[in-house]
């Protein structure tokens, strides 16, 4: 089972987040701040984390920082959101590694599934394709209009 580690200090939207991402088939851990975040990723080794910037002990741009520069963690798909909506701050998020910067007052928790799909690569209906299956239409082969042998 795809596991995500989801980092916010707010008791509630932690709660409100990982109820959400359960409900969508994934296996939840959380932490309340950046550095039990950091032993909870080696520890459990999520897929994904999901984490909040302004954090106690250690900020969430210090916690991608650490995580990018260790063995362990360094592939581990990371998901920024902050209430910082500046560019500089959306910068600072890429430069550290950040897959994707989400500022919480422009996005819905529904956005934030989305996102947590897009970036695992798990959105419903990406599965393998399948070929099309038509109806034949009439006075069609199935290969497509019919031709005048004349």
């Amino acid at each position: 089972m795809t596991k995500i580690l989801l980092v916010e200090d707010d008791k509630s939207l932690r709660e409100i987040y990982g109820v959400r991402l359960l409900a969508e088939g994934y296996d939840i851990v959380s932490a309340g701040d950046g550095e039990e975040a950091l032993a909870m990723a080696i520890k459990e080794r999520p897929n994904l984390i999901v984490s909040d910037v302004m954090m106690p002990k250690i900020s969430g741009f210090d916690m991608l920082d650490i995580l990018r520069s260790t063995t362990e963690t360094r592939d581990i798909k990371v998901i920024m959101m902050t209430a910082l909506s500046s560019e500089d701050q959306r910068l600072r998020g890429e430069k550290l590694g950040a897959d994707r910067y989400l500022v919480k007052s422009q996005v819905g928790i529904e956005d934030v599934v989305r996102t947590v799909h897009e970036v695992l690569g798990d959105l419903p209906g990406m599965s393998p394709q399948q070929p099309a299956v038509q109806s034949p239409v009439p006075g069609q082969s199935p290969a497509g209009p019919a031709q005048s042998t004349s």
